[in-house]
C-alpha cells in the first residue's frame, strides 16, 4: 500500500466523518466497506450523482448543484477495481479514524462497520458549520434521504446505471 501523506489523509477523513454522522445516527452504523466506498464515490464525482437524480427525477437542493468545475474535473481520483469505484485509501482513513477516537467499528456484522464517536459528531458538527464543508455536508444529506441502501444495492445500480464509472479497465483511474 502507498504512503498517504498526512495533510492528504486529513481532507478524506473530514469527508468520511461527515458521511459517518449522517449514515450512523443513533446506534445505528455505516455498515460495509461497499457502502462506504460508493457513497463516497457519488459524493465526490457530484456529475455522476447528477445522472442519478435526473434519473429518479429529482432535483438538486438549492446551492448544491455541481460547479463546472467539478463537472470538468474530480477532486480526488478514484481507481476502478474489480467491484467497481474504490480508493486504496479507505482502510488507513478507517485506520485513523478508529485510531484517533473518532469512530468505532461495531463487532458482528461480519463486515467492516462504523459509527462516529461522540468526539467524530462533534468534529462532524463544527465541519458542517464551516464554509469549506458546507456543500459537502449538504450533499451527504442528499445522499442519505435518497440513496441510504445497502452497499450492495448501490453497486448494483452504479453498474447499471453508471457503465462508463466501471467498464474500464481494472486499475484504471476515473476522471
Amino acid at each position: 500500500m502507498a504512503f498517504v501523506p498526512p495533510q492528504d489523509i486529513q481532507y478524506h477523513v473530514a469527508r468520511i466523518v461527515l458521511l459517518l454522522d449522517r449514515f450512523a445516527t443513533g446506534r445505528s452504523a455505516l455498515d460495509g466497506m461497499t457502502k462506504l466506498a460508493k457513497l463516497d464515490f457519488l459524493l465526490r464525482y457530484p456529475a455522476f450523482l447528477e445522472r442519478l437524480l435526473l434519473r429518479d427525477g429529482l432535483d438538486w437542493p438549492s446551492g448544491t448543484q455541481p460547479t463546472a468545475a467539478e463537472r470538468l474535473a474530480v477532486e480526488s481520483r478514484m481507481i476502478r477495481y474489480k467491484y467497481g469505484p474504490w480508493d486504496d485509501r479507505y482502510y488507513p482513513i478507517v485506520g485513523q479514524l478508529v485510531g484517533t477516537g473518532l469512530a468505532d467499528l461495531v463487532p458482528g456484522r461480519g463486515r467492516v462497520s462504523l459509527r462516529p464517536t461522540a468526539a467524530g459528531r462533534a468534529v462532524a458538527s463544527r465541519l458542517r458549520q464551516s464554509s469549506e464543508w458546507q456543500l459537502v455536508a449538504q450533499r451527504c444529506a442528499l445522499l442519505k434521504r435518497h440513496y441510504n441502501v445497502s452497499g450492495d444495492a448501490l453497486k448494483s445500480r452504479i453498474y447499471r446505471e453508471l457503465p462508463e464509472a466501471v467498464d474500464l479497465p481494472i486499475g484504471t483511474e476515473i476522471s
